[in-house]
């Protein structure tokens, strides 16, 4: 895995969590690692184990000249859709980082410029660039932390397991129990008429 796409000083690497969930909000991350940084643990987040990934989450805090973990709501993601929720909250994860970067590295293909800042939009980005891997992983990592606190909230969706996703019993809860105010109503499977809470 590379530590930098084009410059050594001050590139930020960007990713997102959460996309595909029909609950919760979508979380991205953005990290500054010092120059010629390695770490030969650090990778996609997703071929992580979620004891791995908490562990790397401490390392990555550490190590990173300066990282910035934000959020786009459940209500923003049905106001603007969840592609512009995902860019929104990567620019509001770059907005909490200490060092201005002088390029920006994107996992995916989209993304919108950010403050004049010069980027590229990577597929597969997560794993190829450490960046953009440790973003992954700090945006897994604390929307995993915030979907198991609100399960707390509404315990009959399971989201401490399923972190929102669309299992088959997060799917059924839906059906038998209807949707939370945390559910996305833009996501077919949350588009039913009765609301339990």
């Amino acid at each position: 895995m590379e530590t930098y796409y084009k410059i050594k000083e001050n590139e930020a690497g960007c990713d997102e969590a959460g996309r595909g969930c029909l609950a919760g909000p979508v979380v991205a991350a953005a990290v500054i690692f010092p120059p010629d940084y390695f770490n030969k643990d650090i990778n996609d987040s997703k071929q992580l184990s979620e004891k791995k990934r908490f562990t790397l989450r401490e390392q990555i805090i550490k190590d990173a000249l300066c990282y910035g973990v934000a959020e786009c709501s459940n209500e923003e993601i049905d106001r603007i859709n969840i592609l512009q929720a995902s860019i929104l909250a990567m620019h509001r994860a770059l907005d909490l980082l200490s060092i201005r970067p002088e390029f920006i590295i994107v996992d995916g293909n989209k993304f919108h410029p950010y403050n004049g800042v010069p980027y590229q939009t990577i597929v597969k980005g997560d794993a190829k660039y450490l960046s953009i891997a440790a973003a992954s992983i700090l945006a897994k990592t604390f929307r995993d932390e915030k979907m198991t606190a609100l399960s707390k909230d509404f315990p009959i969706y399971n989201w401490d397991k399923n972190k929102g996703y669309p299992t088959k019993e997060h799917r059924l809860a839906i059906l038998q129990h209807g949707i939370s105010p945390l559910h996305r109503l833009s996501y077919e499977p949350c588009q039913i008429n009765n609301t339990l809470f």
